[in-house]
């Protein structure tokens, strides 16, 4: 799956639009959640040698990701440890199709949860 399919699907999936929040930064498109504004996937260009790879930029998003999973996804093909956010709870993936694409709407949808608002149980008479 490439950038514009990906960002596509999300739009078409989760209803959610591309913020740009930095103006020097116009290939940083972040995916909100409406509600609380928690990110769930930002979509860059980055050089390819921030993942140990050779040649000039690589489309790829970040993902949160539960920490227990991200030991064993990191040795799927087009995902590396996470670029510029925390490695425990973040992943990047590639958006150029070396990446599965079950395995990015997995992702997707696992950062989506991950990052939802949460609502507490109120109690009756409480």
């Amino acid at each position: 799956m490439n950038r514009k399919e990906f960002e596509k699907y999300i739009t078409d999936t989760y209803g959610a639009l591309a913020d740009y929040p930095w103006s020097n930064e116009p290939e940083y498109a972040v995916y909100r959640h409406e509600i609380n504004r928690k990110w769930f996937a930002l979509v860059m260009k980055v050089p390819k040698n921030k993942f140990g790879l050779s040649g000039g930029m690589l489309d790829v998003v970040n993902l949160k990701c539960d920490p227990v999973m991200i030991g064993s996804v990191l040795g799927e093909n087009g995902i590396f440890p996470a670029y510029h956010m925390n490695k425990e709870n973040w992943l990047s993936a590639a958006l150029d199709g070396s990446a599965d694409d079950g395995l990015l709407k997995t992702l997707l949808d696992m950062s989506y949860e991950l990052t939802a608002p949460k609502f507490k149980n109120k109690r009756a008479g409480g």
